[in-house]
């Protein structure tokens, strides 16, 4: 860094986007290639190919101090090969499955060139109208952990400096995901014991499983914007957590403190987000612009312009770059991992794994639910809905179109006309569109439904409508698609409704009156296929909800570790003088962590090594979990624990603990936790982690709101 001038210095402090692809408004000014050979460019975003990353690179090569490109892009669930948005893996408990994905990702992104990406998403929120819920794991801060740490082990495998390993970027720094009103890039304001205790965790996991970098993210915190944010940046992310990876603004994040009422101009932006510790400016052009005469008027030290592009080369150096700049830009490569069958086999496994079946009660007529389904020569299936035969919509928010989408992604139609066989037998009728008021098609749906033996409603919303800038102030059904459902009900005959979208939606209707509902999400790649194996019962669905549904837009934000009141809720009935609702019930239409399978599972005899335990001690807890039911199936064992009472408030459950066991059918199997110290700890008034004295209700079971319980104490 001796041999840089200040002006290369800054240069590295500068990423830009290129004017092909954006997630952000595009700058075009020409001069872009020109600012490389100069030095003044340190990363591109929105660059990919190996043959374009290598013409780039060329050019970076011309500059004085050949110091190689940082070429960044959102591989967010996955780049050739698309797998489920990452709440629908979120919904598989499957941290194998999901490591597996980004794994597959980064190699696929790797391969054409991408050294970084801008992922994982490690935002917690608790408010489905957010639109960026898609991108996150929901609303659990022990499950959010957990999903950041795989998904950072997937991004960089073994390590920097392979060639299918890419940077991961922890994002957004921090609480974005508590937008007021759900509205995305909104203000934040909250506890500091809450920000630890809720939103900062799976930052921290991410940090202590390598992230090699870090993103901060749009909105103020407490009314100080997060990207100028020393708290955050410098006290707690480099300081307390000792993290030595590169900080990243998020989208002329920088320049937006100017509209926060924060900073006066651009200068003091950049002066504001540099000396936070932002060190990398992402297309806001405010540290190329204004760093060096912040510098030489010695408004700015240059040992803090020095520490920020350390951190840029260090990533450079372990990408190993500077060995060879074009390491990543192999059309070789590139090719041969392009259509690898096994990433299609494991986008259909996680896919699969990310299904949620949320209702499958007896239908009298046929003596059984009705999934699995039970089909047979002459069986007729009508697949009805705007969504039956979607292409790029089963890819969902933040993906990528390829040339040959409408070959390799496979539509619902696609997916069960090869699982049916045959498909003389398949009935299609649209019915509507995802949006607005035209209910011309419904006399065509239910004249298939007539003809049909069972009925396939494919409902939801488009794969745009939730993701960045996709705030909604109500999330029902768009347009008429409820109407359309009920038509087809009316019919008599049965009816399976598949719901996909990126968030949770309400649907009281279907809830209430559909004997078989199948939440898909958006599940990528492999959609069509993988939903064909559940309805079909190839596979048994084991996928549980990672947010709470609720009932209406009125009852958000909803979340299953809320604090009890003076006046608590006792059942959905009791209206009179405690916290409630008069006008509907307090429980969610799903809780969190709920799901079912086509099987029952049965929980039976809690037992703990001990019913007293010293503080620093820990604790086993043995359940036994027995497959009640005919199929064999997997289902995600969850373990809750409540501090009875404590100097602060505790919440009512606290997920600690959660396993996926398989159980064939009429199987007992003993189920394992062992609970610590850290697992009764939480933050004290003064910000402290620590546990305390006292009694501790323990649940287990298939979701949130399991009742099999028992109790321990824990003294000092």
């Amino acid at each position: 860094m001796s041999l840089m001038t200040l002006e290369e210095k800054v240069g590295q402090l500068n990423q830009l986007s290129s004017d092909f692809i954006s997630t952000g408004p595009i700058t075009c000014d020409g001069e872009k290639q020109d600012r490389v050979r100069q030095g003044k460019v340190g990363s591109y975003l929105n660059v990919t190919g190996a043959a374009r990353t290598r013409s780039l690179q060329e050019i970076a090569m011309q500059s004085r101090r050949k110091i190689p490109l940082l070429f960044a892009q959102d591989v967010i669930h996955g780049y050739r090969t698309i797998f489920p948005i990452p709440l629908a893996e979120a919904a598989s408990w499957d941290l194998a499955a999901i490591e597996r994905s980004a794994r597959i990702a980064a190699s696929e992104a790797a391969g054409s060139g991408i050294h970084w990406t801008f992922a994982p998403m490690v935002d917690i929120s608790r408010d489905p109208r957010w639109g960026r819920v898609m991108e996150g794991a929901g609303e659990d801060t022990y499950l959010g952990s957990l999903i950041a740490e795989a998904r950072v082990k997937g991004f960089q495998g073994k390590g920097l400096g392979q060639v299918d390993a890419i940077m991961a970027c922890a994002k957004h720094f921090a609480a974005y995901g508590a937008a007021e009103g759900g509205r995305d890039y909104n203000t934040t304001d909250m506890s500091m014991r809450r920000l630890h205790e809720v939103y900062l965790p799976p930052f921290k996991a991410a940090v202590e499983a390598g992230v090699s970098s870090v993103m901060n993210s749009f909105n103020d915190i407490n009314g100080i914007p997060a990207t100028g944010n020393t708290y955050l940046q410098r006290t707690i992310l480099k300081g307390k957590w000792n993290f030595n990876g590169l900080v990243v603004s998020d989208w002329g994040s920088i320049g937006e403190m100017i509209n926060h009422g924060y900073a006066t101009d651009t200068a003091d932006a950049a002066k504001r987000a540099i000396i936070a510790g932002s060190d990398m400016d992402m297309e806001s052009r405010a540290y190329v612009g204004q760093l060096i005469e912040l510098v030489k008027r010695k408004i700015v030290p240059e040992s803090v312009i020095d520490e920020a592009v350390c951190r840029v080369l260090n990533k450079k150096f372990e990408l190993g770059l500077f060995d060879d700049p074009y390491r990543f830009s192999d059309e070789s490569r590139e090719k041969a991992i392009w259509n690898d069958p096994t990433h299609l086999e494991a986008a259909r496994d996680m896919a699969k794994k990310s299904i949620v079946l949320l209702k499958n009660d007896l239908v009298k007529k046929l003596g059984k639910p009705l999934l699995p389904l039970d089909v047979f020569g002459s069986t007729k299936i009508a697949l009805v809905g705007p969504l039956v035969k979607a292409i790029s919509d089963n890819n969902g928010f933040w993906s990528y179109s390829w040339p040959d989408d409408s070959v390799r992604v496979v539509s619902l139609w696609k997916g069960v006309e090869r699982k049916f066989k045959a498909s003389k037998d398949l009935i299609y009728a649209k019915g509507c569109e995802l949006e607005g008021a035209d209910t011309s098609g419904f006399a065509a749906a239910r004249q298939a439904a007539l003809k049909s033996d069972i009925v396939i409603v494919s409902v939801g919303e488009s794969g745009s409508m939730s993701g960045e800038a996709k705030s909604r102030s109500e999330i029902h059904l768009p347009g008429i698609q409820e109407q359309l459902v009920k038509e087809l009900v009316a019919t008599g005959k049965p009816v399976v409704v598949l719901i996909s979208a990126g968030r949770p939606l309400v649907f009281n209707w279907i809830a209430d009156n559909v004997p078989s509902i199948v939440y898909t999400w958006w599940l990528g790649t492999e959609a069509g296929n993988a939903i064909a194996d559940v309805l079909f019962g190839d596979h048994n669905p084991s996928g549980k909800l990672p947010m709470t549904f609720p009932r209406t837009e009125g009852q958000i934000p909803i979340y299953y570790n809320y604090f009890n009141t003076g006046r608590p809720f006792k059942n959905d009935k009791d209206f009179n003088y405690v916290t409630a609702y008069t006008d509907l019930p307090n429980s969610p239409r799903y809780p969190f962590g709920y799901g079912l399978s086509y099987t029952t599972f049965e929980y039976r005899n809690i037992r703990l090594s001990a019913d007293t335990i010293n503080l620093g001690e820990s604790i086993k807890v043995k359940v036994n979990v027995t497959n009640s039911g005919k199929y064999v199936g997997d289902e995600v064992v969850q373990l809750y624990i409540q501090d009875v009472a404590a100097s602060l408030v505790r919440p009512v459950r606290e997920l600690k603990a959660f396993k996926k066991v398989r159980l064939m059918s009429g199987e007992t199997k003993e189920v394992e936790f062992l609970l610590t110290e850290k697992e009764l700890s939480f933050f004290q008034e003064d910000l402290r982690f620590a546990a305390e004295p006292g009694l501790f209700n323990l649940f287990i079971g298939g979701s949130s709101h399991t009742s099999v319980h028992t109790s321990f104490y824990a003294k000092e």
